[in-house]
């Protein structure tokens, strides 16, 4: 069976990116699908820290621990390493955009674009806000998560 190489980008890799990671991970999982996750940060905020509280809590509402993940910020070298490089919104799509080198392999697209669910194919920032926009996060992640793989079948 085919495997994919896949890279979550938010802008501190903190909240989305690793909840993203970790709900990818489990839904992958249980349709029996291979694939090697990893995430970033388009900026360097948070390097080597450990996922926020909140989006650890949120996502372990849905059996996903992503306690183990430490922040991270995009390297040249992931544009080639990876397959897909997953953007939560417009503005850390733009950024990677700008650094994308030429003739790189990834296919870059904003996460969201695999569901019909989130408005204008993003995935909104919860840091600033409380408790229930991390778990409105954690249910768009799954939702968009559950339909990039269905997308990723059709691909094998």
């Amino acid at each position: 069976m085919k495997s994919f190489k896949v890279l979550t980008v938010c802008l501190g890799n903190i909240c989305r990116s690793p909840a993203a990671q970790g709900i990818l991970e489990k839904i992958a999982s249980e349709n029996n699908m291979f694939l090697e996750l990893d995430s970033a940060g388009t900026a360097a905020y948070h390097l080597g820290k450990s996922p926020d509280p909140r989006s650890t809590s949120a996502v372990r509402k849905n059996g996903v621990n992503i306690t183990g993940q430490k922040a991270r910020q995009v390297m040249l070298s992931d544009f080639d390493e990876f397959d897909w490089i997953l953007a939560m919104d417009k503005e850390n799509l733009a950024n990677l955009h700008k650094i994308q080198p030429e003739q790189s392999r990834a296919k870059l697209v904003m996460f969201g674009e695999f569901s019909s669910q989130v408005s204008f194919g993003e995935v909104d920032d919860p840091y600033y806000g409380g408790d229930e926009g991390f778990d409105l996060m954690r249910e768009h992640l799954t939702e968009i998560s559950n339909a990039f793989v269905r997308h990723l079948k059709h691909q094998i």
